[in-house]
């Protein structure tokens, strides 16, 4: 017997035209209504593109005449009569806005988990700090949120008098992160809507004051969190982490085609991990070694840098001390020091 959900589940196979996102998650269906063996579908877009209109329309009704006991299908889809986008593309998008008094917004982010990209998060913020500019720090990643013990920091944000969340700071950085507003053991057990409503709160609903940069630590994957951003705020463009094995590389790739999908640019690629050097000086490729850096040839990206394998900056992450502001002139923080600058000069 087909039901309303069934109807949803079938319309999420039709793909918005020039995206890989299907029309429920861009959020145009708006009514669904089941009869007998009629179906009723409207959709609602912004665009006034009406081929695109016609497509997602045909598109529509052949998913829906496929579905069991279906006899009749009718889909509504309305359209402004004002000129919309010349491309077409749906409502998420042209609703970005900036954020007040931010100048740079630059999202992190890793194809794979377990490859380091909030270490280098937290470190590239410190570091970018220590070069004189004004940086904050937002952790996106709402599912397993790191930044407050990377940070050292366990302090919960005030509201102001403008019921605005005041970022707590650290090391001379704003941050904001779920994990300073749950317990530790919490789990966060979200659909995607709550996902898209937290970050729309960190994005504006925090009083970030005057920044050069808000760097966004994004949890792994292509996902929720990933989309909600490049919809709702301009990026000034993407930053890749990665180890060198072919593993992780092969990942990085789709998170590499997604940011290239919604129209950001990648601002660099930072191989993580990269070697290990022995007590006695031995240097051991664990990871393999070079594969970041070639991968950056290959996609026509800038390579930020390589971090090699350092005791001090796992020690730092699990310490709260940050390893670029505990040994500013060791090895590690230099390391980090060069990513900053050369993403400093990329971008500017």
């Amino acid at each position: 017997m087909t039901t309303e959900e069934s109807v949803v589940a079938a319309l999420k196979s039709v793909k918005y035209p020039g995206y890989s996102r299907d029309i429920a998650s861009f959020g145009l269906v708006k009514e669904v209504a089941v009869q007998g063996g009629a179906v009723t579908v409207r959709l609602e877009m912004s665009s006034s593109n009406l081929e695109v209109g016609r497509q997602i329309k045909s598109e529509c009704e052949k998913v829906l005449r496929g579905l069991p006991g279906v006899g009749e299908v009718e889909v509504r889809v309305q359209q402004p009569a004002s000129a919309g986008p010349a491309s077409g593309a749906p409502d998420p998008w042209a609703d970005q806005k900036r954020i007040e008094g931010v100048r740079r917004v630059v999202a992190i982010a890793s194809g794979k988990g377990g490859v380091g990209k909030s270490t280098v998060a937290v470190n590239l913020a410190c570091a970018l700090a220590q070069l004189g500019a004004r940086v904050g720090l937002l952790d996106c990643d709402l599912y397993g949120p790191t930044i407050p013990l990377m940070m050292g920091v366990k302090e919960r944000p005030r509201v102001s008098e403008q019921d605005t969340l005041e970022p707590v700071v650290g090391f001379g950085v704003k941050l904001m992160s779920l994990g300073f507003l749950v317990d530790d053991d919490q789990p966060i057990i979200w659909r995607g809507p709550m996902i898209n409503k937290t970050i729309q709160q960190f994005l504006f609903g925090v009083a970030w004051g005057q920044l050069d940069w808000l760097l966004v630590d994004l949890p792994p994957g292509t996902g929720d969190a990933q989309l909600s951003l490049c919809q709702m705020v301009p990026l000034n463009g993407g930053l890749i982490v990665t180890t060198p094995q072919e593993a992780a590389l092969g990942v990085v790739r789709k998170g590499i085609a997604m940011f290239a999908r919604v129209n950001v640019p990648i601002l660099g690629l930072v191989e993580n991990m990269s070697y290990f050097t022995t007590p006695a000086g031995e240097r051991v490729d664990i990871f393999g070694h070079g594969g970041g850096q070639a991968e950056a040839a290959r996609q026509l990206i800038p390579f930020l840098g390589e971090i090699p394998l350092f005791t001090e900056i796992r020690a730092g992450g699990d310490q709260g001390l940050p390893v670029v502001v505990s040994a500013p002139k060791s090895a590690p923080a230099l390391a980090f020091r060069g990513v900053a600058e050369n993403l400093r000069k990329n971008l500017a």
